[in-house]
């Protein structure tokens, strides 16, 4: 698999990469094994988890794999922390908790360090630097190689990778952002994307799949043992089952049959080649969904398709996202 620099770093990562947020409740340990030794395989090496997947299973799970089955110096591993099983305080971006987080993980994975540590998401209730700070250290205490924040907004990631960046050698500049990015989902571009490519920032879209309504699974019918029959994960797929999906879903599979591919590899093949992206993170639940995905290695989409699914799935970009002149 090829691979790619994360950002502006010297980080390179395989330009798929497996999620695990399944991992330890939908998707068992022997699942698990199958898929890592599968995309190890395939060369890939960027796998993304985080402290609350599972409740701290998909950690430990992950750990349970390294070495065992996988070398560890094989594996980029991504990890995030800041999101809280509290309904008054979802996200807690603190210093000390965040640092505690990075602890617990590590003790899960079974290793001393995680290659790329992310800020789950923006906490609002605690200055930025006091977050920002926490990267800083998890990195000089050599606890993370690399650092990055996920689902930010565009001022607030501009705002953190500035900071990072305005005292060099003292501050770790952030490598990555991690957002949901797919043909069903292209907020990113209005100004989250922009910043990230100025700033240098390598952007980790998850859901590339669009929660997979985009592999066509959802067209006629709902398959027993999809996510959109789960009980806990109905409701993460419902927005992308409404006309305006339907339509992009189409066009999706109308040049999946011109290619003589399938709609997942055409839809996973636009968001991974799409400017600014490092590696769409694949969650799937199984080897055999998996196996799917790592078959786009060898796809590049022509010029005049990826045209016609920029057409049918764009964004409305309006002042002041972009250039005012052509109000």
């Amino acid at each position: 698999m090829e691979q790619r620099h994360l950002g502006r770093t010297g980080l390179r990562v395989s330009r798929i990469g497996l999620g695990t947020l399944t991992w330890g409740r939908d998707t068992d340990e022997h699942d698990a094994a199958d898929m890592l030794k599968a995309f190890w395989e395939a060369g890939g090496t960027l796998v993304d988890t985080a402290d609350v997947y599972g409740d701290g299973e998909a950690e430990y799970l992950l750990g349970q794999l390294i070495d065992g089955l996988v070398p560890r110096r094989d594996l980029v591993i991504s990890t995030k922390a800041g999101s809280v099983p509290d309904p008054d305080r979802r996200f807690d971006g603190s210093r000390g908790h965040l640092l505690a987080a990075l602890d617990a993980s590590l003790a899960r994975l079974g290793t001393d360090h995680v290659d790329v540590w992310h800020i789950h998401a923006f906490d609002p209730d605690t200055p930025l630097e006091e977050t920002l700070q926490a990267l800083d250290l998890a990195v000089s205490s050599g606890r993370a190689r690399y650092a990055g924040v996920s689902n930010f907004c565009g001022w607030q990631l501009a705002k953190a990778a500035t900071w990072q960046l305005a005292a060099p050698g003292t501050r770790t500049r952030l490598a990555s952002t991690q957002l949901e990015y797919s043909l069903l989902q292209r907020g990113v571009e209005r100004e989250v994307l922009p910043a990230a490519l100025d700033l240098g920032v390598g952007l980790l879209p998850s859901s590339p799949l669009g929660r997979g309504v985009l592999t066509g699974k959802y067209r006629h019918t709902t398959p027993p043992d999809s996510r959109a029959a789960s009980e806990h994960l109905a409701p993460f797929v419902a927005p992308y089952l409404d006309d305006t999906a339907t339509r992009i879903v189409d066009a999706v599979q109308t040049a999946a049959d011109g290619l003589a591919v399938t709609p997942l590899q055409v839809a996973l093949a636009w968001v991974r080649d799409r400017p600014g992206v490092a590696a769409p993170i694949v969650g799937a639940r199984n080897a055999q969904q998996l196996t799917a995905a790592l078959s786009v290695e060898a796809l590049s989409l022509p010029d005049e398709i990826c045209r016609a699914l920029d057409d049918v799935s764009a964004p409305l970009h309006r002042y002041p996202d972009h250039d005012w002149s052509t109000l």
